[in-house]
């Protein structure tokens, strides 16, 4: 696959990975894969539509317009970009963005031809009897997993609230916000099909007086629920985020974080690493746990 250049940057579409002088330079999943639509499309505008599809497709449960600007912050960041003056990715206001740095593409050798293949040999009755059996067996397991009452286990359910900004401050709301979507982001990308993640719905955004957790549970087949806090102590910002177990309310695990409000961008990466770090495994033990508690029970 092609590999693309753009002044002291280099980017690899397969390997989504970002280079700046020769150094590997860390940049998300989903980041990664916004700028390889972009770079693809260099000098083109690309419509939010576009990386909708794109990045996240069919299936998502992150607030789309949150979730993206986050993405464009994050390229920016690598790059050392900014939106007011920029030197790579440029805004279009309700469009979507363009690249608009000179893209070098550097193709690939051209493949060897493949060696001609050996010819056919026959295959011994022995054989034929090995696979025969080995194949009966696989049929085997397969009709005693499809047998009814036999139950695959689906993935727990990790719903998002939107970050509390309990700093009596409106310049918070920004960071709340950013927070809310990094966490999403960075879970989501962490998961690996052990657990799905839900942050866009509007019950999410309840304030925090009306706030009901066993009907975000129920309404969203959550078995897990993440609650963020912006508070302030003194010059310095602290971040906590928690995580619970529906339907229970039990307090399973707190990441914490301090630091200043105009580190919002380090803010947000740095606590989703960590919220992601320590809950991620967090929900997939306490999920097998409680499904091999469920099977027990059961029989």
């Amino acid at each position: 696959m092609a590999r693309f250049r753009f002044g002291i940057f280099d980017f690899d579409p397969e390997t989504r990975e970002l280079r700046r002088h020769g150094s590997a330079v860390r940049l998300q999943a989903q980041p990664s894969q916004a700028l390889s639509v972009l770079l693809a499309n260099a000098g083109q505008v690309v419509t939010r539509e576009t990386l909708q599809r794109e990045v996240w497709g069919g299936e998502t449960f992150v607030d789309f317009d949150r979730g993206l600007n986050f993405c464009i912050a994050q390229i920016r960041t690598a790059l050392g970009d900014s939106a007011e003056s920029p030197r790579f990715i440029k805004t279009l206001p309700k469009r979507g963005y363009q690249f608009i740095a000179p893209v070098d593409v550097d193709e690939p050798p051209p493949a060897e031809k493949a060696p001609t293949p050996a010819p056919a040999f026959r295959v011994s009755p022995v054989v034929l009897s090995i696979v025969a059996v080995a194949v009966a067996a696989g049929l085997l397991v397969w009709f005693q997993a499809s047998k009814p009452g036999t139950k695959s286990v689906a993935p727990a359910t990790v719903a998002v609230m939107h970050f509390d900004n309990e700093t009596g401050s409106s310049a918070a709301d920004q960071l709340t916000g950013g927070l809310t979507d990094a966490v999403v982001v960075e879970l989501a990308d962490s998961a690996g099909g052990r657990y799905s993640v839900i942050g866009n719905a509007a019950i999410l955004r309840a304030p925090r007086s009306q706030r009901d957790l066993i009907a975000v549970g129920s309404s969203l087949g959550a078995s897990y629920v993440v609650l963020g806090q912006v508070q302030r102590d003194q010059s310095r910002t602290r971040v906590l985020a928690h995580l619970i177990r529906l339907p229970e309310q039990k307090h399973l695990s707190v990441v914490r974080m301090d630091g200043r409000l105009e580190e919002s961008l380090r803010f947000e990466d740095e606590l989703a690493k960590k919220v992601a770090a320590e809950f991620g495994p967090r929900i997939t033990a306490d999920a097998a746990r409680r499904s091999a508690s469920r099977s027990v029970a059961s029989h």
